[in-house]
């Protein structure tokens, strides 16, 4: 499928602010599941951008502008194609005692996606959770996809509950939530049961996107900004990518933008002003079909 995607942030201020620094990721990358055709990012006020590729192999893009502004605009577009991926089946049909194995003998390549972090916290009730759903003998495929499936069987779908400071045992203790709680709470299980696993932020094409001959496809849901997702680990050296805010495996319809151990290694933008005061944030993303 091939999507056209623009994501505008727009930072207002209370006061002019005299200076801003900012770095964003919301360059998509290109991989086996997508290929970017083309992608720009404009900046109102304009200003020199320079990019580095960060630590999880983000793409980030930072700038300054160094002069009295109202307001600033980012607005990134780009044109992208997704395609089918594929999973080899003999990454899924083994034990869990087996895929535990060979992820302790990449214990260092996958630290990062074993270890709590700060969005994600491992504690005495979700390590239980994880007993109670992750056997030894099981299969591997077939427990990622329980897991998925008992997170999305236990959170309702509700916006303005939970925040980017709530945590999963809060979450867990409101059963209500977005994305990012239903990712970080089955991130939360995946890793106490020695299961590697990390945070994906990008985009869906959600219900109110599509065109009407289009809607003879699943419903999905997610947020006008940015849709979150969970990735974890095969012994394959594949990564498993799952929605369980949708209970879906992760197909054309999801575009991937940045991955990170939780939501603070993927946030889209962020920044420091000076002489703002108080600063009204806004973003929308419209992603919108033009082929398959």
């Amino acid at each position: 499928m091939r999507f056209e995607i623009v994501h505008t942030t727009h930072y207002a201020y209370a006061s002019p602010a005299s200076e801003s620094f900012m770095e964003a990721r919301l360059c998509p990358p290109s991989s086996r599941a997508q290929t970017v055709r083309s992608r720009t990012l404009e900046i109102k006020p304009a200003c020199r951008v320079t990019s580095y590729i960060d630590y999880f192999g983000n793409t980030v893009e930072q700038f300054s502008v160094a002069h009295r502004h109202d307001e600033l605009v980012l607005h990134a577009m780009c044109h992208v194609e997704t395609h089918p991926a594929e999973v080899p089946a003999e990454a899924l049909d083994i034990t869990i005692s087996e895929a535990r194995q060979i992820y302790r003998s990449l214990r260092l390549e996958l630290f990062d996606s074993l270890q709590p972090s700060v969005a994600v916290q491992l504690s005495r009730n979700v390590n239980q959770i994880a007993n109670r759903l992750v056997r030894p003998a099981a299969n591997l495929g077939l427990t990622l996809v329980q897991i998925m499936h008992w997170v999305h069987r236990r959170f309702t779908y509700t916006p303005g509950v939970t925040d980017l400071n709530t945590t999963v045992e809060e979450a867990l203790r409101l059963r209500k939530g977005v994305c990012q709680d239903y990712a970080h709470a089955m991130i939360a299980i995946l890793r106490s049961a020695e299961i590697p696993a990390r945070y994906v932020v990008g985009y869906i094409e959600t219900e109110r996107q599509r065109r009407a001959s289009e809607r003879r496809e699943r419903k999905l849901v997610g947020a006008a900004e940015s849709h979150a997702w969970v990735e974890a680990s095969l012994p394959n050296g594949d990564w498993l990518p799952l929605d369980p805010t949708n209970d879906i495996v992760v197909g054309e319809r999801h575009v991937v933008v940045a991955t990170g151990r939780d939501f603070h290694d993927t946030s889209p933008t962020r920044g420091v002003f000076k002489g703002a005061g108080r600063t009204r944030l806004k973003a929308t993303v419209v992603m919108r079909r033009i082929g398959r």
